[in-house]
């Protein structure tokens, strides 16, 4: 295997002032030392025009150099200028990327925006499908350039999906496919310590994104395989799934592909699943309306709760949880309906401990159900994103109706 050698340039003043930390030397060293690549130098600079020296200097003695950042639309992102300078190559409008950003921002294109339009002649663009910015890459002489933006978010899915095929398929690197799945609730800290314990031989890795951990193995497929399968018996099957999906648009392209809506009453979590299931594009179809009964007074003028059920049990309780859904189902005449209550912190509340929720899930000619977890509190915060990612995961279920709620929970570990 040839042993080629590759640096990476990290631009970003808040990183030279140490405002925020570089979260892509460890990542794209671990994954190009995989391919056989020789990391020559992680270079992090801030955003003042220093990078077209860096990139003559590193010019003489790299086969790749890797640029994140710098790719926006104001005055200090100087990254494809600069690339385009020292490849000699002028920037052009690429009309397709123009297309995808003006779709993406609209009228604003015009102006500052549009830059983001334009590359190096002759290279080829990086779609980033969580941001304006797309990436390219390209050759300033033999050294082969690659150009992805600087936020996480955006970098990473670009660097696995394409900038990883890209270089495996360059002469002597090899590109090892790995199985990728989706992780929920379970912290990442317990995620390492249950991989090294299921297989240590097995080379793991995770990558943490909005309400989901994502898990990849690599090694051979059948021992991978057999690996995620002890993971999911550890843990349950709902929490570790294959893909890269989340607990989200695993619920609402089941509802899109059924014709069903769904409606939510929340209280601990104040509107938050609401908020998420409207991001969609088009989620009218599917989704009808939400009650954030957060006062008792509401929950029971609002969504029919009984006082008795109140006054017996308490708002965070199993039976006042099925009885928000009932409401939410009735008010709204949705197909289903999920309701949450619990305490958030960070003190107890009618004696029930921090991270303690109540579901409560109702549907047309359905019997209801409810289920209590208690999930390990990070703060206020966590426990509101583990409650609604909880309860996308859980309405799926009783929807599909293949189990009851409680037999489904009762093997959640670790949460």
């Amino acid at each position: 295997m040839n042993n080629t050698t590759a640096s990476l340039i990290v631009i970003g003043s808040e990183l030279t002032r140490g405002i925020i930390s570089d979260k892509h030397g460890q990542l794209v060293s671990r994954e190009l030392t995989k391919l056989g690549y020789h990391i020559s130098q992680i270079v992090a600079i801030p955003d003042d025009g220093t990078i077209e020296q860096i990139l003559h200097a590193l010019l003489k003695s790299n086969d790749v150099i890797i640029i994140t950042g710098g790719l926006g639309p104001t005055s200090d992102d100087m990254t494809r200028q600069a690339i385009s300078d020292v490849a000699g190559r002028k920037l052009v409008k690429n009309e397709a990327a123009y297309s995808r950003l003006y779709k993406r921002v609209g009228e604003r294109i015009h102006g500052a925006n549009e830059k983001q339009a334009y590359f190096p002649e002759g290279f080829e663009t990086i779609l980033n499908p969580n941001g304006t910015a797309e990436g390219f890459y390209g050759y300033a002489g033999n050294t082969l350039l690659i150009s992805l933006p600087g936020p996480p978010r955006e970098m990473e899915p670009m660097f696995r999906t394409n900038v990883i095929p890209l270089l495996s398929s360059l002469t002597g690197h090899e590109y090892k496919p790995r199985l990728e799945y989706s992780t929920f609730l379970i912290a990442e800290a317990k995620l390492e310590e249950l991989t090294n314990d299921v297989d240590s031989s097995i080379s793991w890795g995770t990558r943490f994104q909005d309400y989901r951990i994502s898990l990849y193995a690599e090694g051979d497929e059948a021992e991978c395989e057999r690996d995620m399968g002890e993971l999911q018996n550890r843990c349950g099957k709902e929490l570790i799934v294959p893909g890269d999906v989340t607990a989200l648009s695993a619920l609402t392209s089941y509802l899109r592909e059924n014709g069903l809506t769904i409606a939510t009453a929340e209280s601990c979590t104040g509107g938050l699943c609401a908020m998420l299931l409207t991001e969609e594009a088009g989620s009218s179809v599917y989704f009808n309306g939400s009650v954030v009964s957060y006062a008792p007074a509401v929950k029971e003028g609002v969504l029919g709760v009984k006082n008795e059920t109140i006054n017996t049990f308490g708002t965070v309780s199993t039976q006042c949880a099925i009885e928000m859904a009932e409401g939410a189902l009735k008010k709204t005449n949705s197909d289903y309906a999920f309701s949450i209550t619990g305490v958030a912190g960070p003190d107890k509340s009618e004696g029930k401990d921090v991270g303690t929720v109540c579901f409560g899930f109702a549907g047309k000619n359905r019997e209801s159900e409810c289920v209590m977890l208690k999930f390990t509190s990070w703060g206020r915060a966590s426990i509101r994103r583990k409650s609604a990612t909880a309860a996308f995961l859980l309405a799926r279920c009783f929807i599909e109706h293949k189990e009851n709620l409680i037999d489904i929970t009762s093997r959640w570990h670790y949460i």
